[in-house]
């Protein structure tokens, strides 16, 4: 087949004035080794050059970095729907001031990515020479590229392979800020080369950004795809790397033996102060390759986004990271997203709302979204139906509901305009975890391009996960509970992470227009600094202790090793301090009422037997069997344990 498509560019190319050439896998072909196997080296030799120059950092912390800030990046990219580009400049300009090294190594730690990229490609002659062939008869010839290099490099490998002269301009997407594989980066060719698509021919190995794409734009195409050995090469060196890492990872691991802690401040300083600070790096990594657009805002979600702000701008502070995006605490709840969408008539809304108020009435409905007094015909109170609620909404007597919905909307559309208007993207913040907030707003104001940055994702509600490429658990993202990975435990007990994170003030529920026409609302004046988010909650007020007290990112990382598995043992199998520190009072069950759930209820029944199976009702299963089996925990416990174990391995094994 590649010799057959080759041969296609060995004829007179009649109507075609410009060629341009995929550069990877097609003008210079990679050897059988990996992208992280790559990444490996050059963290290799990049610690070298550290060590040399007074740094002791270790290569597996470069390359962990290293390996978030190009996840991140290329996640925030794809999200904001493929506008700009991933570039390694900045990849590597983050990692810097994550380590807190100096900036002026950007350019040695480049010239190390190209030290690896050479010993790791090799040229494709018989491309090449039927390129000079064309070229010989007068035919330009390009390189297009999607690549985080900018083109300069690009000409560097290409000249050190093939020599000069083989093409005669080189396009990045790191440089134009465009991609092949959303079609841009081909407009961008198109217009710098003044030529028509059906005057080009392009030459690539990728499917989607080499052929489909192109063609769908008129622009002719050879497809040149990697041969299926070389691949199954490269994934079978990228998997031998990755279990080799794994093991030395968990032979280094620190130990998770530290001394148990009996009260908040302590527990959120050194178990949260990490996991926090974590969390933190992960949204600094994401919004840093958003604002690259220029035109996007960073808005936390009142109440949970509240302390995430609060953490968040520490970590800047202290590490002195640099973030320009606009930052601003918006004034939203599921309810107040959940009304926009219930303006628009969008059947989501309607999911929602039959899972929140399955046991109430359309009156209690209308009173929670309308939040008037409303005089309601007797239809209006049978159990609430989904289905049935629009034409209830139509009637004579759900006009006054409809009305009061209609102006909470208003004065919410003003409020995201205040601070959003220049912005063609707004990034949420919240603590999760299924995005229902994002899912809402979404489909209620549709000409806006929101997105959900949070600690976890989750499907616990079993609906639509339509919504879920535009929402990233940076922590977390798995629908159940996996023993495999730690940090799926906070699946076991979320009230903890919403309490850590929520200050004490009610969910926004009425918004009203304040003096000078400012909006406000019945949570009171949510701006920066307006409110103290760790008072009266210790875990927090420890957490961001830690957090003053930081060094750089690498200690981050390191310190939530250890932050972790301690994390796991109190929620999983927790003492009677666990109990102490954990535990959360009455949770509001929020959406405009104001019911409250107990996360651990209380046990009167003496029946043994009636008695372990309500835990299956309990919000944190295993602190109510540490408190209400205190002599048969130590069995218990490692059964449930075992259990998801069991569950996790029988899924995978069916998958």
């Amino acid at each position: 087949m590649y010799r057959r498509n080759l041969d296609r560019l060995r004829r007179p190319l009649d109507g075609i004035g410009l060629i341009s050439s995929d550069v990877f896998d097609t003008l210079l072909l990679r050897r059988p080794r990996s992208h992280r196997t790559r990444l490996m080296e050059g963290e290799r030799r990049f610690a070298r050059l550290l060590r040399e120059q007074g740094f002791p950092i270790d290569a597996e912390q470069l390359f962990r970095i290293r390996l978030l800030a190009e996840g991140f990046a290329y996640r925030a990219l794809n999200v904001g729907g493929g506008i700009g580009e991933v570039r390694l400049s900045d990849i590597i300009a983050r990692q810097l001031a994550m380590l807190g090294l100096p900036a002026d190594l950007m350019q040695q730690r480049l010239g190390l990515e190209m030290e690896v990229e050479k010993a790791s490609l090799c040229a494709n002659r018989a491309l090449a020479d039927v390129l000079r062939q064309q070229r010989q008869a007068g035919m330009r010839v390009v390189a297009v590229s999607d690549t985080a290099l900018p083109a300069d490099r690009l000409m560097e490998l290409i000249d050190h392979f093939h020599g000069t002269g083989l093409v005669d301009r080189v396009y990045s997407s790191a440089d134009i800020g465009a991609s092949k594989r959303f079609g841009s980066l081909f407009t961008a060719v198109l217009s710098a080369e003044n030529v028509s698509p059906s005057e080009v021919l392009h030459i690539g190995d990728d499917n989607v950004a080499d052929h489909i794409v192109p063609s769908a734009m008129g622009i002719h195409t050879v497809h040149l795809p990697k041969g299926r050995i070389r691949h199954l090469a490269t994934r079978a060196d990228g998997a031998c790397a990755e279990a080799f890492r794994t093991v030395r990872r968990q032979l280094s691991s620190p130990s998770s033996s530290a001394s148990v802690t009996h009260d908040g401040r302590s527990f959120g300083r050194e178990v949260f102060g990490p996991i926090v600070a974590q969390f933190c790096l992960y949204v600094w990594l994401y919004a840093s390759q958003a604002e690259a657009r220029g035109d996007c805002v960073l808005a936390f979600c009142a109440r949970g986004g509240i302390g995430i702000r609060e953490a968040f701008e520490r970590v800047l502070a202290r590490l002195q990271l640099p973030l320009s995006i606009p930052r601003e605490n918006i004034l939203v709840s599921r309810l107040v997203a959940a009304r926009t969408a219930l303006e628009m008539r969008s059947s989501t809304v309607l999911d929602e709302l039959g899972r929140e108020f399955a046991t109430n009435t359309f009156a209690e409905v209308a009173l929670a979204l309308g939040g008037g007094e409303y005089h309601l015909a007797n239809a209006w109170h049978e159990p609430f139906a989904p289905a049935r609620f629009f034409a209830m909404l139509d009637r004579p007597d759900g006009q006054q509901v409809v009305e009061d919905i209609t102006r909470q909307n208003q004065l919410f559309r003003r409020h995201l305009d205040a601070f959003s208007a220049p912005a063609a993207r707004i990034v949420l913040c919240d603590t999760g975890l299924y995005g229902s907030t994002q899912r809402l707003l979404a489909a209620g104001i549709p000409e806006r391009n929101f997105e959900t940055i949070q600690f976890a994702r989750c499907n616990y509600k079993r609906m639509s996960e339509e919504h879920f490429p535009e929402v990233s658990g940076l922590v977390v993202e798995e629908n159940r509970y996996n023993p495999m990975r730690i940090e799926t435990v906070i699946l076991r007990y979320w009230h903890i992470i919403e309490s850590l994170f929520e200050p004490a003030i009610p969910s926004v529920r009425h918004l009203n227009e304040g003096e000078g026409g400012a909006i406000g609302s019945n949570a009171g004046d949510i701006s920066y600094g307006t409110i103290d988010a760790a008072a009266g909650n210790a875990l927090l007020s420890g957490a961001l202790d830690y957090i003053d007290r930081l060094g750089n990112g690498g200690q981050v990382m390191k310190d939530a090793d250890i932050a972790w598995p301690r994390l796991k043992r109190a929620i999983t199998n927790p003492s009677a301090s666990d109990m102490g520190v954990l535990g959360v009072g009455p949770r509001s069950v929020d959406f405009g009422r104001r019911e409250s759930v107990r996360v651990l209820e209380q046990t009167d029944n003496t029946d043994f037997a009636r008695r372990l199976t309500s835990m299956k009702s309990q919000l944190w299963r295993e602190g109510a069997i540490a408190r209400d089996f205190p002599l048969l925990k130590s069995a218990l416990l490692p059964a449930l344990e075992f259990a998801h174990i069991v569950r996790r391995v029988s899924a995978h094994l069916h998958f």
